[in-house]
């Protein structure tokens, strides 16, 4: 089977994911009664503009009898949430499909918390905070790579010596501390590195502003103002990288800041990430050094660096691979904690403040159904890869 049909093969098999996803959050959104669902909307201020969001409301003022509310009512009309049930699923399958994830809450802790405008297409809003997230995991991952499979090597090739001792602990301690405390406690150590709470930025008393948040404070920036490439959400062009965009524009002291802000919560999700993978690595080489071809090689007189690189390294990074995009799957569930604890401006971070009350819907929905796509876009390079590593799999 040829590389392109078994690609298109894989991304045909992960569609029915996708849908599964969707349909697994229709209902549980189906769950909430529908006059909360309502409630988060700003149509309910609408259709006479003073109506409470309420199914009734007093017939008259001063009144105590109840009679139904208009606004409620052509609200659940325009939301669609009088129609079937499968009619509302095959509608949020179709909207999901075509990026139409409805709109922010005009009342929502999401929309107070990042200035959002009432009405805001939640597609939108996503696409100005997933730059950040994804900044986030390339580096995150480029470290786990870096650290990971050379460690994981050298623990094999030195098996029972100091330096595979010393993996040991790493893997171990990566699974015992929990991602939230050793954020917090590198937060804390961060912090204190770099001048402590309080520091003050061209006369601007400005907490965390060397470590914490997207961005410097206003105060730290030359100019005391953000550069014209810098959106009003903080979006920047022309790729929406802010680090990449800093660099293009050359503005050095915006790119140093943007990476040492991701710096440190990236080492965080490494530190978690090497756990899983170095002990993968560690084990799938010792178990290759121990076949026929590699003891051939050796007895052929080959350098044992040859050896290791040429003849293990590669027939040992198969199961390695398949580890990979599951500890990629693990550690972008965490980014919600990791964002929210050092305040970066990712997708994860508008999740933390969709759940909270007043609920954006609209945000929950478009976040879970991102972060999906991510997991499964990321399974599809995985196999990728792993077809690349070892063509049978392109046979079967």
């Amino acid at each position: 089977m040829k590389m392109s049909v078994y690609i298109i093969r894989r991304a045909l098999l992960l569609i029915p994911v996708i849908i599964g996803v969707m349909t697994i959050t229709f209902l549980i959104i189906q769950a909430i009664p529908v006059n909360e669902r309502v409630s988060s909307y700003y149509l309910c201020s609408g259709h006479g503009g003073t109506s409470p969001c309420t199914p009734t409301v007093p017939c008259s003022q001063g009144s105590t009898q109840l009679c139904p509310n208009p606004a409620y009512t052509a609200a659940v009309h325009q939301l669609g949430y009088d129609q079937p049930i499968f009619l509302q699923w095959a509608t949020y399958i179709y909207h999901s499909l075509t990026l139409n994830w409805g709109y922010t809450g005009s009342q929502s802790e999401a929309s107070h918390y990042f200035a959002l405008a009432g009405q805001t297409p939640v597609s939108t809003v996503l696409s100005y905070f997933l730059p950040y997230t994804l900044e986030l995991a390339a580096v995150s991952l480029f470290l786990i790579l870096l650290l990971a499979i050379p460690l994981g090597n050298y623990s094999a090739v030195y098996r029972n010596r100091p330096i595979d001792q010393s993996a040991r602990v790493l893997s171990f301690s990566g699974f015992a501390l929990p991602g939230f405390l050793l954020a917090t406690l590198a937060l804390t150590a961060a912090t204190v590195l770099s001048g402590g709470f309080g520091q003050v930025c061209n006369g601007t008393s400005t907490p965390y502003a060397e470590w914490h948040g997207s961005w410097p404070d206003l105060g730290c920036i030359p100019g005391g103002k953000y550069p014209s490439w810098m959106g009003p959400y903080l979006q920047t062009s022309p790729t929406g990288f802010p680090t990449v965009d800093a660099l293009l524009h050359q503005n050095w002291y915006l790119a140093w800041e943007s990476f040492k802000r991701l710096l440190v919560p990236a080492l965080v999700i490494t530190f978690g990430g090497i756990a899983a993978i170095l002990r993968f690595v560690r084990n799938s080489m010792l178990e290759v050094m121990n076949l026929d071809f590699v003891r051939t090689a050796r007895a052929k007189g080959v350098a044992e660096r040859q050896v290791i690189s040429r003849h293990a390294g590669r027939n040992s990074m198969n199961v390695t691979v398949t580890v990979l995009g599951l500890t990629f799957a693990g550690f972008i569930g965490g980014f919600p904690i990791i964002e929210d604890i050092f305040g970066l401006r990712g997708i994860g971070l508008v999740l933390v403040y969709s759940i909270q009350p007043q609920f954006d819907y609209g945000l929950i929905f478009g976040t879970t159904l991102l972060f999906t796509i991510i997991v499964v876009i990321a399974n599809i390079l995985v196999d990728i890869l792993y077809a690349y590593l070892d063509p049978r799999v392109r046979l079967g």
